[in-house]
């Protein structure tokens, strides 16, 4: 698969595109493709200040890889992309996940599902799968956890020595309070200062300078009292137990081994929930792995569709 650029600017006017409108009345954007009656979706949730850009090369290559006709759902999380500001009090991953009820239920009502999440993607899989376990049940034939956790994120050093981590950590919740007071993303020119601790802080070793800054502009669309909200919500997951509701069926764990936010042992407790998962770890990545690694991503995640249309 030939590996593209990703977007440098906001590839969707809001106003014009496909729109859900959530129960609270919270509009989404959604990007679908592929043939509706196909009989199998693939749904893919993107990260924490993310958007569904960051799925862009994952995207193209699964139909080629898997050789049949797959329809695949994206969606901006609420208070993320072009979607609506979270409203107070439902910047949360479980809300993500009634969300994401909502949302297949309305636009894809019959037929089997591949989850696959990035991150608090991922971890919004995990949620749906404690508050939504007969929809589970119904209708998810596989599962794909990127990068992701199932807890115990209250307890990360970023990599660094824990007195360095507690300095560093105390310095995002200044920022934070900052930001918890604008209300209106961050204008994409502003991301500059940004880019070398996204870097950091996102990526591997020897990142592509294009990456990182298409990156920084996804988190630059992102709506800054939702992002401050939904950072409380990360360090509140605990769902190791909902991974049971995820057993039994096709799962592939990917981690990368330079990952700060969701590192490798994150991923083992996952896997170690889930028997029948295959876990994949990619040596020197860090966490953007949709984009550090697409390749191999699209290329697992293509086995994984084709074997489930073989089972009938």
């Amino acid at each position: 698969m030939t590996r593209t650029a990703l977007p440098r600017t906001s590839p969707w006017d809001p106003a014009n595109g496909h729109r859900f409108v959530t129960s609270d009345g919270t509009a989404l954007h959604v990007v679908d493709s592929g043939p509706a009656d196909a009989e199998l979706t693939v749904v893919l949730l993107h990260g924490w200040t993310l958007d569904h850009t960051s799925w862009d090369r994952v995207v193209e290559g699964i139909p080629a890889g898997v050789g049949a006709a797959v329809r695949v759902l994206r969606f901006d999380l609420r208070g993320h992309g072009g979607s609506a500001p979270a409203p107070r009090g439902t910047a949360t991953i479980g809300q993500l996940a009634d969300d994401l009820a909502e949302l297949v239920e309305s636009r894809v009502p019959s037929g089997r599902l591949v989850l696959v999440g990035h991150s608090m993607g991922g971890m919004t899989i995990m949620a749906l799968a404690e508050r939504h376990p007969e929809l589970v049940l119904r209708r998810v034939a596989g599962v794909g956890l990127v990068a992701t956790s199932s807890g115990d994120l209250a307890n990360l050093t970023l990599g660094l020595p824990r007195s360095v981590a507690a300095v560093v950590l105390r310095g995002e919740r200044l920022v934070n309070r900052r930001l918890a007071k604008l209300r209106r993303p961050m204008l994409l020119r502003r991301t500059d200062a940004v880019r070398p601790g996204l870097r950091w802080l996102l990526f591997g070793r020897r990142p592509d300078r294009a990456d990182v800054v298409a990156t920084a502009e996804q988190v630059g669309r992102c709506h800054p009292p939702s992002m401050v909200a939904f950072r409380d919500s990360l360090i509140e997951h605990e769902r190791r137990l909902a991974l049971a509701g995820l057993r039994d069926r096709p799962c592939v764990v990917f981690a990368g081994g330079a990952d700060r936010l969701c590192p490798v042992p994150h991923a083992r407790v996952i896997a170690g929930e889930l028997p029948d998962a295959d876990l994949v770890v990619y040596p020197g990545a860090g966490h953007m792995l949709p984009v550090e690694r697409s390749v191999e991503i699209t290329t697992r995640l293509s086995g994984l569709v084709r074997g489930l249309l073989r089972v009938r």
